[in-house]
């Protein structure tokens, strides 16, 4: 039988550590949430887009980031049906009561048809 008494003397025993600190939690000086417009202007330029001259805009990137898309309620003109359809959506998409093309895709959102009124979700 070996013996592994004498390789663990070599380490030095660590002392036993509390899993929760002691210490008192410190707090930031600043509110990373709600950034003062004069910290928003100090970033970067290409970040912050036109929203450097122009303050009505809102900036393109912020600190905590946020989805721009969403997910709607979309109404048929025809058979007054309501599908929920992506904001940003890659297919055609038809009614499931009527087959009228609700919204097409583009590049970005898709664009719905003339006619379709649609509510936020």
């Amino acid at each position: 039988m070996v013996s592994f008494a004498p390789v663990l003397s070599r380490f030095p025993a660590r002392p036993a550590r509390s899993r929760f600190s002691s210490r008192p939690l410190a707090v930031l000086a600043v509110d990373l949430l709600n950034p003062t417009p004069q910290a928003e202007a100090r970033k970067h330029k290409l970040k912050m887009g036109t929203a450097l001259t122009d303050e009505t805009l809102p900036p393109l990137q912020t600190l905590v980031p946020q989805p721009r898309s969403f997910f709607m309620d979309v109404k048929c003109p025809g058979c007054f049906t309501i599908t929920t359809v992506f904001s940003h959506a890659q297919t055609v998409v038809i009614c499931a009561g009527c087959s009228t093309v609700l919204c097409q895709p583009t590049g970005g959102k898709a664009r719905l048809t003339e006619g379709c009124s649609f509510r936020r979700k």
